[in-house]
């Protein structure tokens, strides 16, 4: 009879990316939680949550901010200056004592961000001059705790474009800094990077707006500059083509797929994590687009059960798997994967919050033990 370890057998074999093994394929994806200090510098709470899941083959923290003074989530970690730096390196070295390896994703929020989060001074901006009208900014998301619309970007100029691509180029050096693995810049979710690149927010009529070539023009300068940064082995990328949230869309989402892996081929970069979905809808597919595109190595994830995960790293449609809410409410995700445990259930309402609460509070199989030799702790059916 199968047991839940040869059952996952695919998910518990080592993975090379760049010139690092991942010990196994479970992946802990970018998770906001916002629970930095006012000054976007990790907490101590922080420092244990990373810590905790340094089981996990690659942990890619939460988005980070790459500018002072512009913040997407109000209290999420910043990688711009040396306090910011300094607090990581705690995290970093904490995750490495565990054996962990860590990854930053690298971040600028563009249209996406909070009117009452930007510094004053400091212009929101995007590839052109459209706002997100389909929800407002949540009040959790908001330094002054209201729910407001999100604002009528600037237009970026050329200057602009320049600007933030040495931003990101300084941020991926900074994590390097800090102590990190590596970075994931971000290009999915409606953020920056993934403003240029969806037809819906992408409105420019120059070299960075209209065919799909364009378009993601930005992403490639963004890349090439962290690459020569900090080396193609250290860099990943996360994209999610098919993704709505953030009022995105794409008139053909396959081929902007397509392209960007064309292109990624001849980068060689760590890997590309693809969001194989929509939050909102059951579109679904942009992982095997990339799968068939890509010659690299493929990360994929959105809404993964362990036993599906298993089977796409066993049928090679991807090399590992990212998992969010699971690892978020499981410290020890792959222990219970191999014991065959129950898994924590989330609770939604404590992801955004300043709180202590639902964010190392989570038992883990042993602590929710009476004694960590019970067999029933250590061997629950699902």
């Amino acid at each position: 009879m199968p047991t839940a370890t040869n059952s996952i057998d695919a998910l518990l074999k080592p993975l090379v990316i760049g010139q690092l093994s991942m010990p196994n394929r479970f992946v802990m994806a970018p998770l906001t939680r916002c629970r930095a200090d006012d000054d976007h510098v990790p907490t101590p709470a922080m420092v244990r949550h990373y810590a905790d899941r340094a089981s996990m083959g690659l942990i890619i923290t939460e988005a980070t901010q790459i500018e002072k003074g512009y913040s997407t989530f109000c209290h999420e970690g910043g990688i711009y200056g040396k306090e910011q730096v300094d607090g990581w390196r705690k995290v970093t070295d904490a995750v490495h004592e565990k054996g962990g390896l860590i990854f930053c994703q690298i971040h600028n929020g563009g249209r996406a961000t909070v009117p009452s989060n930007v510094d004053e001074g400091v212009r929101i901006v995007a590839p052109s001059a459209v706002a997100i009208t389909d929800h407002e900014c949540p009040d959790a998301f908001a330094r002054n705790g209201k729910k407001q619309p999100y604002p009528v970007p600037h237009e970026m100029t050329a200057e602009d474009i320049a600007l933030y691509v040495k931003l990101y180029a300084t941020a991926a050096r900074n994590a390097m800094a800090a102590g990190f693995d590596g970075v994931e810049v971000h290009g999915a979710n409606g953020y920056l990077i993934d403003e240029f690149l969806k037809s819906s927010s992408n409105h420019r009529t120059d070299e960075y707006g209209g065919s799909i070539e364009n378009r993601c023009r930005f992403l490639f300068e963004v890349l090439d500059a962290v690459i020569e940064a900090i080396g193609r082995e250290r860099v990943g990328l996360r994209i999610s083509p098919l993704n709505s949230f953030n009022n995105q869309s794409d008139e053909n989402p396959e081929a902007l797929t397509r392209y960007i892996c064309s292109q990624l081929n001849s980068r060689n970069i760590s890997f590309l994590d693809v969001m194989r979905g929509d939050f909102f809808s059951h579109a679904c597919g942009a992982d095997k687009w990339a799968r068939e595109a890509y010659e690299g190595v493929i990360f994929t994830g959105m809404g993964f059960e362990i036993e599906e995960a298993a089977e796409t790293v066993a049928s090679g449609a991807a090399d590992a798997v990212v998992f969010g809410t699971k690892s978020l409410a499981n410290p020890d995700l792959v222990e219970r994967a191999i014991a065959g445990a129950a898994l924590n259930t989330p609770d939604p309402a404590t992801f955004y919050s300043t709180s202590e609460a639902g964010y190392n509070d989570y038992p883990s199989m042993v602590s929710s033990c009476p004694s960590a030799a019970t067999p029933s702790c250590t061997k629950e059916t699902p």
